[in-house]
């Protein structure tokens, strides 16, 4: 039966509720159960069989039972698989580190934390799985498997000669081993060291047995998929596909007892990558050529030797060697390279290929530097050629058609990308592919926008680090909460409730009994195992030899749209990757490094935004609205004249604004004193253009003005001015706001690369209109108007995190003057509880 483990000390009534028996309840709430970072996007899911949706929804201290937060705007969606009513439950603004559960009348979710450290060794922890689909020598066995393998088949020797290629990682459940999944996994483990590397710790040796070598263990891991790679692929041209086929599934048994089921004693049969059709049960597979293995051996042995530059020059070099000439044969025989079976007609059915050579290509080029140029020029090439992998947005793929199931390659080309335009592009086709999910996604409580076919828990991963990149490479967080959703749905926020991982969290609920030899057979745990995940009804029912063992604890929560079983006997949804959990060990180390702070000199990372804050195409325009604060920004090109005034008021009321003028007014020395004066009482100060100019077309906000040369010639100018005035700090977060408060998406993107966080005015709250003058008609708005506007929406928005625009100057021929009334305005807020604070500290 399903473990639920709880948190000593969790109340009677807690435990009462958040735990009653599917049966007797009718409402749920699905939470992340590994928890959520106080800075991070916090939503839970309420769903419900009835057409209910409650008032509020609290967020209760689980230590006191006491309410600290009260959720009352929800956002409602229909129907969703077993439930008829459900919606999106937003606590992010809640940041304070503690264990909580959210509590509706008498339906309670499980307890969660906040805090810093939920991510902290899960990466770590789901490394323990790799550990255990260690072929040739299982350190978690302590005992040998797989020592004969194998005999060629397909390949340019005779059939059934002998090769070693003991080692590497079983792939599955089963003891299959493909050269697909295991160089994609060893890339992830890879790139998770480099990139993350001070996440990891050192608790194994190489071979896996327990005792510190001086090595994180991830990097230990990564070399044991890369000696086999090595072995798979031994010499220029000879390269290896598959180890084994599916007469392995004769039945379950723990690795070493393998037999005999290949007819040439313990071997096991050695697929060559011929870029020929190959067998698939009665038929043959579509093999077309070699480039999709390949460009996955390249693509891992470049990064391979990238990681090894400093530890070992001599094996760089080989690893960098065998890179290349993996490459030329995937040019020589374009085309993808599909798995082979005997008995039966499921392979790894790979229809792309382009992608892994854009990967490849993209690797070797950062690998070399500048040492020769063509392997960018490939890349770029390759990209274009499919700027969308093609199941995002999809309903259905076939299995693993589109694998890996993300293009890590638009992302490592755009870091070594020469020009801006081949980085925007790329990022633009990131985003496309983000949109295509997100069309789906934003129309259930969810925001489930993923296929469910054969390893969608995979897929899920997969997104959520195209999501990752895009958001690291582009600065953008439109796609934040969708980007945290898939993580949620991974660890709980799922129509069952339960996390897909094996184990973790510890005290969760997590699959016990899932399609696996080490836990049916000897029950051993699999720690850290990313399990395949719900399937389509419609294909569970029409899988071949599906039988639940046990009774369904999700039964439910099943539906007519998807299927979810924690039983071994469902191998669909229910039995661990490899490769699956190898790309989660990438996704929960990027997550665990976000909450370490850098411990750089000045500003070298991009400012997270609140996910509480209220974004305008990528803009800031509203901070976080569940807290009383306001910015005052003042802004001025040609007219200041009301500088005096605005100083002498804000000094009188004690409050901090922030002023964001152009460069030409930063070098009018006229006002150099009183800037000088105001930035001394710690007035935030900014950007606002160099000469004003318009980016983008009133009429259409896609098209741009400016290229973006031209935009960051007139930003640095207006740097410049700053500078000379001793107004710029390297070591602050920069904000700066558009001219004529008039941008688009990728003037946003622009900015962002250049560690820029845009801002506007908050829209609604119209003080942004004192710029007017009454010969402009009806456009004209007096600061009587404009007051008792700005009183209106406050009454009915409030103005928490609100950005006020007012100018600092205007025409001469507006002689009613906003700022004037400045006292007015903060007497009149500062009454209603408000306090004002600069743009930086919103």
């Amino acid at each position: 039966m399903k473990r639920i483990i709880l948190f000593v000390g969790v109340f009677a009534l807690v435990l009462c509720f958040a735990f009653k028996k599917p049966e007797n309840q009718q409402h749920w709430i699905r939470i992340n159960q590994l928890g959520y970072t106080p800075n991070g996007s916090k939503v839970a899911v309420w769903c419900s069989k009835e057409n209910f949706l409650p008032e509020k929804i609290e967020l209760v201290n689980a230590e006191t039972n006491q309410t600290v937060y009260s959720i009352d705007q929800l956002e409602a969606f229909g129907a969703y698989g077993p439930f008829n009513k459900t919606a999106r439950v937003r606590f992010t603004s809640f940041r304070k580190p503690g264990r909580y559960f959210l509590r509706a009348g008498n339906t309670v979710s499980p307890i969660f934390k906040i805090d810093q450290d939920v991510y902290k060794g899960t990466a770590d922890f789901c490394l323990r799985y790799m550990l255990q689909q260690r072929s040739g020598f299982n350190p978690y066995l302590k005992d040998s498997c797989h020592t004969y393998d194998g005999y060629t088949l397909y390949g340019p020797m005779p059939d059934s000669t002998h090769i070693d290629v003991s080692g590497g990682w079983h792939d599955a459940s089963d003891y299959l081993q493909y050269t697909t999944t295991s160089a994609n996994a060893t890339w992830h483990l890879l790139s998770a060291y480099q990139s993350f590397g001070r996440v990891f710790t050192d608790e194994k040796q190489a071979n896996g047995l327990d005792g510190k070598n001086g090595v994180a263990d991830i990097l230990d891991e990564a070399k044991w998929g890369l000696d086999w790679l090595f072995k798979m692929n031994p010499s220029d041209g000879i390269m290896f596909n598959q180890l084994g086929d599916d007469r392995d599934h004769v039945k379950m048994r723990i690795p070493k007892e393998d037999t005999n089921y290949y007819g040439k004693g313990f071997e096991r049969p050695v697929y060559f990558v011929s870029g020929k059709p190959q067998v698939r049960g009665k038929f043959m597979n579509a093999t077309t050529g070699t480039a999709s293995t390949a460009g996955k051996y390249a693509s891992t042995f470049a990064l391979a030797a990238q990681v090894y530059q400093e530890k070992d020059q001599s094996f760089s070099q080989k690893l960098l060697q065998k890179a290349e000439a993996a490459y030329r044969y995937g040019k020589k025989y374009p085309g993808v390279a599909q798995t082979a079976s005997v008995k039966s007609p499921y392979i790894y059915a790979e229809g792309n290929w382009v992608d892994d050579m854009e990967l490849a290509a993209a690797t070797l080029a950062q690998t070399k530097a500048a040492k020769d140029d063509s392997y960018h020029t490939d890349a770029y090439s390759f990209a274009k050629k499919e700027p969308i992998t093609p199941w995002l947005g999809k309903d259905t793929a076939h299995h693993y058609e589109w694998y890996p199931f993300v293009n890590a390659g638009h992302y490592v080309l755009a870091n070594g990308a020469s020009s801006h335009h081949q980085r925007d592009t790329l990022h633009d086709y990131y985003e496309a592919g983000i949109k295509a999910v997100w069309n789906k996604a934003k129309q259930n409580a969810f925001y489930r926008g993923i296929p469910f076919i054969w390893c969608s828990n995979n897929l899920t991963v997969s997104f959520a680090l195209q999501c990752y990149w895009y958001r690291k490479m582009t600065g953008d967080d439109t796609y934040n909460e969708l980007e945290q959703a898939n993580i949620d749905w991974i660890f709980g926020c799922n129509p069952w409730g339960t996390s897909m991982v094996y184990g973790l969290p510890s005290w969760g609920d997590t699959p016990v009994d899932p399609h696996s030899a080490f836990t049916h057979l000897k029950n051993y745990p699999i720690d850290g195992g990313l399990v395949d995940g719900p399937v389509y009804t419609a294909i569970y029912k029409n899988l071949i030899g599906i039988t639940l063992n046990e009774p369904d604890e999700y039964a439910a929560f099943q539906s007519d749209l998807a299927v979810y079983h924690d039983d071994y006997g469902d191998y669909s949804t229910n039995e661990p990757t490899m490769d699956g959990t190898a790309s989660l060990i990438y996704l929960l180390a990027a997550k665990e490094n976000e909450t370490i702070p850098t411990t750089e000199s000045g500003w070298t990372a991009y400012p997270p935004i609140n996910p509480a804050f209220t974004l305008q195409h990528g803009a800031i325009v509203r901070g976080d609205t569940t807290k009383k604060s306001i910015a005052i920004v003042f802004t001025a090109d040609e007219y200041v004249e009301g500088l005096p005034t605005i100083q002498k008021i804000l000094q009188e009321e004690n409050i901090k604004a922030s002023f964001f003028f152009t460069g030409r007014l930063y070098r009018n020395k006229v006002y150099h004193p009183i800037i000088q004066q105001l930035y001394q009482q710690q007035h935030y100060f900014g950007a606002h253009s160099d000469q004003h100019i318009l980016y983008n077309d009133w009429k259409n906000r896609d098209s741009l003005l400016v290229t973006r040369d031209s935009l960051e010639r007139d930003y640095f100018n207006n740097i410049e001015a700053m500078n000379a005035l001793g107004l710029w700090n390297n070591n602050r977060p920069e904000y700066f706001i558009p001219p004529y408060e008039w941008w688009n998406k990728k003037v946003t993107k622009w900015f962002s690369q250049r560690l820029v966080r845009l801002v506007s005015f908050t829209p609604g709250t119209r003080t942004n209109a004192d710029y007017t003058w009454p010969e402009m008609g009806a456009s004209y708005k007096s600061s009587e108007e404009l007051i008792e506007l700005l009183k209106a929406f406050e009454v009915k928005h409030t103005l928490n995190g609100a950005i006020l625009l007012i100018h600092a100057g205007t025409d001469p021929r507006r002689k009613d003057k906003l700022y004037d009334r400045l006292p007015d305005i903060i007497h009149s807020l500062k009454t209603k509880g408000y306090h004002f604070t600069t743009i930086d500290k919103l």
